[in-house]
């Protein structure tokens, strides 16, 4: 028995699987450095090495988390949101290591969605993929909108005043507008309204309704700077990866500089008392941010869409992830405490926090602001430059295995890049950032980004252990420490439970009731019953501990996203179920 209890896998088959994976992407099993030419196609071009990666790690995990998200999550648990970004990180952590194993032994463009194509067969990789193709286009129309909130709101800092109806989205207008009118129906005026501060957001987007200009009867209302800054990067990312990792290391230079200003001034003026309470509103609040600050964490996934283009894959993917998982929690860490102690976490329900405590309200250091303002517009650029260059990755290596039609596959015979399923992702993105507000499905996208992680925790236990011509262990190849989880993870489950049922009895007591919020327990009944068996397997199986910990983790997270969230990702399954039975079942490579 190997190190991940190969009794749950057929050793044979799933060897067979890699090598053709690697095959179909020529890439040669006897170097993890040179892709095979042989059959005369275009390849990628392999550009990037381990700080280019660690870089692109980087660039998409410090954006919107550190400069926007955090705001919330600290007004919610107080300084206390540290221990939430050390959680977070353990969570992802696990995971962040079998991907680095499945890069190290598969380098070929897809990330989980190959992994679980290589390990859990061709359903679950369809799955998988569909799902990574909503977690990367949704978040990036939600990045691309609120770059587009910041650069307005800088350029109004210097007194251009960009027009209302060209920097906003329809629905919102249109809303605003609603809630204006029937207010001003209840007899309230426009100045009223104007000195109520909690109005200001839906009085900006009734301007903007007021203001638009009319074609044929409807309104001109789109967010241009959205459209621009996706068009940019999208075309960025068209040209070539060389292009895309220059510009990349360039920004997460001048962003990871901002934010040590931030921690420098900050520190200076860091007041201890800002710290008590540490946890005002306990372990609720605390984990009450839980879905926002996993958005900002799950950049590692990116970095293995870029294996093709690695220079050495199997020795610096891992290495990329490990040291960009890392550098960022220090940075969350250290960014919450100091935010936390320049301001009293009451204040900081804002979309904008490091700006503010630098602002008039907070420490009134203006030129300090200005530059946290431009360092937000850099981190939010950063992040849409890794995840469109992503996506495209994931397409093409659908498009591969047959599940979508071959012209996803194409690469670019001069810029080595996929070119088709880049410009569908530019449009994907673009479009509905010009007319929609996504704002509001950070949990959709985390959900799914969170099944994926499961799976692929889940597929390092059906690996066949890798070896060389001579059948010894490869030392070249990355692979998960190996711990024996039988007796640890039944016994921490029924420590954990034992703890909370002598902190909380009452809820204990009312765990099988049945009342009106009892729909909302399902996916935690559901993850008590997986958890269960898992520590059964576990027992019964020898299996790994780090995988088993990163599929507990990550199982545990998806159940505090709430049931509509659940219902909402169920109905995203549905529709890609139904593309996959009437088009990709019919067309695989595994069917011809």
């Amino acid at each position: 028995m190997n190190d991940h209890s190969t009794t749950l896998s057929s050793k044979l088959t799933r060897k067979k699987c890699i090598q053709k994976i690697r095959e179909d992407a020529h890439i040669e099993s006897t170097s993890t450095s040179t892709s095979a030419s042989a059959s005369g196609k275009s390849t990628l071009a392999k550009e990037l090495n381990v700080i280019d990666l660690s870089a692109l790690g980087i660039a998409a995990i410090v954006g919107a988390g550190i400069f926007s998200t955090i705001g919330n999550a600290a007004f919610n648990g107080g300084p206390a949101i540290i221990f939430l970004f050390i959680f977070t990180a353990l969570a992802c952590g696990p995971a962040a290591l079998c991907y680095a194993e499945f890069a190290s032994r598969i380098p070929v463009a897809g990330s989980a969605y190959t992994y679980t194509y290589a390990t859990l067969g061709e359903l679950l990789a369809w799955i998988i993929g569909w799902n990574l193709l909503m977690e990367y286009s949704i978040g990036n129309i939600a990045v691309a909108i609120s770059w587009s909130d910041y650069f307005t709101g800088l350029l109004s800092g210097y007194g251009i005043n960009f027009p209302e109806y060209l920097s906003l989205d329809y629905l919102s207008a249109m809303r605003a507008s609603t809630t204006i009118e029937n207010l001003l129906r209840e007899g309230k005026t426009l100045i009223e309204l104007q000195k109520n501060s909690d109005l200001a957001t839906t009085l900006f987007a009734y301007s903007a309704w007021i203001k638009a200009p009319t074609l044929f009867g409807v309104r001109i209302i789109c967010d241009l700077p959205a459209l621009f800054i996706t068009v940019i990067v999208t075309a960025l990312v068209f040209v070539g990866i060389k292009e895309s990792k220059r510009a990349s290391n360039v920004m997460v230079f001048l962003k990871l500089m901002i934010i040590f200003l931030v921690i420098v001034v900050g520190s200076y003026y860091i007041n201890p008392a800002n710290w008590s309470p540490f946890a005002p509103n306990g372990a609720v609040g605390v984990f009450k941010g839980v879905s926002a600050v996993f958005f900002a964490y799950i950049g590692f996934d990116a970095i293995s869409t870029t294996a093709e283009e690695c220079k050495n894959p199997s020795r610096d993917l891992p290495r990329g992830m490990i040291i960009s998982l890392s550098v960022c929690t220090v940075l969350y860490i250290i960014v919450a405490l100091v935010l936390t102690g320049v301001a009293n976490y009451k204040t900081l329900q804002v979309g904008d926090p490091l700006a503010f405590i630098f602002g008039p309200l907070g420490l009134n250091l203006p030129w300090v602001s200005g530059i946290v303002a431009i360092g937000a517009i850099i981190a939010m650029t950063t992040v849409l430059l890794v995840f469109q260059l992503g996506q495209p990755r994931i397409w093409m290596a659908m498009g591969r295995d047959g599940l979508l039609p071959p012209i996803f596959a194409s690469v670019h015979p001069k810029f080595k890049t996929p070119w088709f399923s880049t410009i569908v992702t530019g449009l994907v993105v673009a479009i509905p950032s010009l007319f929609m507000n996504l704002t509001e499905v950070t949990d959709l996208t985390s959900i799914g980004t969170l099944f994926a992680f499961v799976l692929v925790c889940g597929g390092i236990l059906f690996l066949p252990p890798h070896q060389d011509s001579d059948g010894n262990k490869s030392k070249k190849i990355f692979t998960v420490p190996y711990i024996n989880s039988r007796w640890i993870i039944p016994l921490a489950l029924i420590t954990i439970a034992l703890v909370l049922i002598y902190l909380n009895p009452e809820s204990s007591k009312n765990f099988f009731s049945l009342n009106s919020t009892s729909i909302d327990r399902v996916p935690y009944y559901i993850f008590i019953l997986f958890a269960t068996v898992v520590a059964v397997l576990c027992f019964i199986k020898n299996l790994s501990l780090i995988p088993i910990l990163g599929l507990l983790s990550c199982s545990y997270l998806m159940t505090e996203l709430g049931v509509t969230n659940w219902i909402r990702f169920l109905i995203w399954l549905l529709v890609g179920f139904i593309i996959y039975f009437l088009y990709s079942i019919k067309h695989s490579k595994l069917n011809k």
